[in-house]
């Protein structure tokens, strides 16, 4: 059985093909004898791409060649294949550099490899080792970026399982039911494993490699980092909000830092004045309120006060127990809204409330002498508020 044009050749991107109706009642999908997509496995994910101009979402072997998921449907007979070849090199990088991360920390450090995952904008290799010191990290990364400016040469062959077992193999953890041979990509003078994903050709397309931290991860460390073209996509972004905190904070790069951690620490000042503040000014519209004639205390807030509408209306209430207070106040998102009745006031508070939450447009909840809630708005105010002067009133 000759091998997949992807296997065969990964820098392969466009293949000439035979479309056969595939899929099941509803689902776009074509058999092909061959392909140029990777169906994914051992982490690294399936190729995308388009048939025939319709976007490709998956692929996967099977009796009849590969089964190619599609948008939308291509009509039987000869098409062309065209790979998502950014995607792909993209995933080459990360896949190459895993296996000499891998090799590396296994032979030069003692940290056997017990997963790898690639991820869309990071990727991780689980380390068997609970906890690695900042300099052997350091000391890793050096390593890798000395093989990678070697220009290793990088090849993948096919050999069969007899001669493998008398092979250094670095990984034989094989898919559940493979037969015959095996698969086995070499990076020369580091690594020999079993494999079945795409990979560079040379070490030196790695291009660049930095491990970006690590964190717990059952008894052992997963241990994140980035290759290729993602570390100038990484620093690109970088660059870019550094450039914008620097403009934010009108400073240079160098004492960025100190800056934000001085307009930090003035802002946690000012905010506890603000409350102190708020506090006072809150405690002074309660007195305010309770001092207003009549048994219907009405007050709206240009924003909420501290503890909310319910806590300046029932403290408003408290030398008044005859009285109902009705406390508004705009937020950000509409308007809150409170009612709190004195402890003399004889009314259903909780159904006023409800009525009034309706007359709002909004929705609410409380028991006892105590009712709160928040509406979108506060265009029917004063039908709430005519609401509650006729409850308090009757």
């Amino acid at each position: 059985m000759s091998l997949p044009t992807y296997e065969r050749d990964p820098y392969a991107r466009e293949l000439a093909v035979e479309v056969r109706p595939g899929g099941g009642e509803g689902e776009p999908a074509a058999w092909l004898a061959d392909t140029v997509l990777y169906p994914g496995g051992g982490g690294q994910p399936a190729d995308r791409g388009w048939l025939a101009g319709v976007e490709v979402v998956g692929v996967e072997p099977g009796p009849q060649g590969f089964l190619h998921r599609l948008a939308a449907p291509v009509p039987p007979g000869p098409a062309r294949l065209a790979l998502d070849w950014p995607r792909r090199y993209d995933h080459m990088q990360q896949h190459t550099a895993q296996h000499l991360l891998t090799a590396l920390a296994a032979e030069r450090f003692g940290w056997p490899t017990t997963a790898f995952h690639l991820g869309p904008e990071l990727s991780d290799i689980e380390l068997d080792r609970p906890e690695i010191a900042p300099a052997d990290l350091a000391a890793l990364e050096e390593a890798a970026m000395a093989e990678v400016r070697a220009g290793r040469r990088v090849a993948a062959r096919r050999v069969a399982r007899e001669e493998a077992a008398r092979l250094a193999v670095r990984s034989r953890r094989l898919p559940a039911g493979l037969t015959g041979d095996l698969r086995l990509v070499e990076i020369e003078g580091i690594d020999l494993a079993t494999c079945g994903g795409t990979h560079l050709a040379s070490t030196a397309e790695i291009e660049s490699l930095k491990l970006l931290g690590t964190e717990p991860m059952r008894g052992g460390t997963r241990l994140f980092w980035i290759a290729g073209g993602r570390v100038r996509a990484r620093l690109a972004r970088l660059e870019e909000r550094v450039g914008a905190l620097r403009r934010l904070f009108d400073s240079g790069e160098p004492e960025l830092l100190a800056v934000a951690e001085r307009k930090l620490a003035d802002l946690a000042a000012a905010e506890r004045l603000a409350r102190r503040l708020g506090g006072r000014l809150a405690d002074f519209e309660a007195e305010r309120l309770a001092a207003a004639p009549g048994p219907l205390l009405d007050l709206h807030l240009e924003s909420p006060p501290p503890g909310g509408p319910a806590a300046l209306a029932e403290r408003a209430v408290a030398g008044r127990p005859e009285a109902l207070a009705f406390v508004t106040a705009a937020a950000a998102d509409g308007l809150v809204f409170a009612l709190a009745a004195g402890s003399t006031v004889a009314l259903d508070l909780a159904a006023l409330g409800a009525e009034v939450a309706r007359v709002l447009g909004g929705r609410g909840g409380g028991s006892g002498r105590r009712y709160q809630g928040k509406a979108p708005a506060a265009t029917h105010r004063a039908a709430a508020l005519d609401l509650a002067g006729r409850a308090i009133a009757g």
